[in-house]
C-alpha cells in the first residue's frame, strides 16, 4: 500500500493556497480553479459585489459618478474605503482620488473583478499587500495608481542616462 505524500504547504503559490488547490489530506480538487474562474460562475459574484459595493456608496451618501469608464461614488467619508480608493465589483468607493489616471487604473479593475468574480477577493489578497509586488496592481499600472511616481528627468540630463 502506497501513501500519498502532502504537497509542502511552503511551495505552494499563495493563488494556490487561495483558490484552484484546496489541499485536503494530500489531494487536490481537480477542476476547482478552472470551475470559480467559469463565467457562468464567476460573473454573479462580480454582480453581486458591485449590487454590495453600489449599496454601500448609497447608504454613506456619496455622489455617483461615471468617468473613464468607471462607475464611482466620491465624497465617502475615508473609513469606508482603503487607501485612497477601492473598486468592489464595478463601482469604485473613493473620497476625492478621481483623477483620470486614477480612474484608468482602476478600470482594470473592475476588468479583473468581472473575470474573476468573488474569487479576486482572496486572489488579491494572496497577491500580497505591497502593491509593487500584486500582480493585480501591476497589471492596473503602478504610475496610474498612484503606488510611484513618474520620475522626470532633470534639466541637465541627457535622454537614456541616470544619474
Amino acid at each position: 500500500m502506497t501513501v500519498p505524500v502532502r504537497p509542502d504547504p511552503a511551495k505552494l503559490s499563495r493563488a494556490e493556497r487561495a483558490v484552484g488547490a484546496v489541499v485536503r489530506g494530500g489531494t487536490r480538487i481537480p477542476g476547482l480553479r478552472r470551475f470559480l474562474l467559469w463565467t457562468p460562475v464567476a460573473r454573479p459574484g462580480f454582480w453581486f459585489a458591485t449590487g454590495v459595493a453600489w449599496l454601500w456608496g448609497r447608504l454613506l451618501l456619496g455622489r455617483y459618478r461615471h468617468a473613464h469608464g468607471v462607475r464611482y461614488f466620491e465624497g465617502m467619508p475615508t473609513w469606508a474605503f482603503g487607501r485612497g480608493g477601492t473598486t468592489i465589483g464595478a463601482i469604485y468607493l473613493t473620497s476625492t482620488n478621481t483623477a483620470p489616471s486614477v480612474l484608468e487604473h482602476e478600470a482594470v479593475h473592475v476588468a479583473q473583478w468581472r473575470r474573476y468574480g468573488l474569487a479576486f477577493l482572496p486572489l488579491y489578497i494572496a497577491a500580497g499587500s505591497p502593491a509593487l509586488t500584486n500582480r493585480f496592481e501591476v497589471e492596473a499600472g503602478l504610475e496610474k495608481g498612484g503606488y510611484v511616481r513618474v520620475r522626470k528627468p532633470r534639466s541637465g540630463d541627457a535622454p537614456g542616462t541616470s544619474a
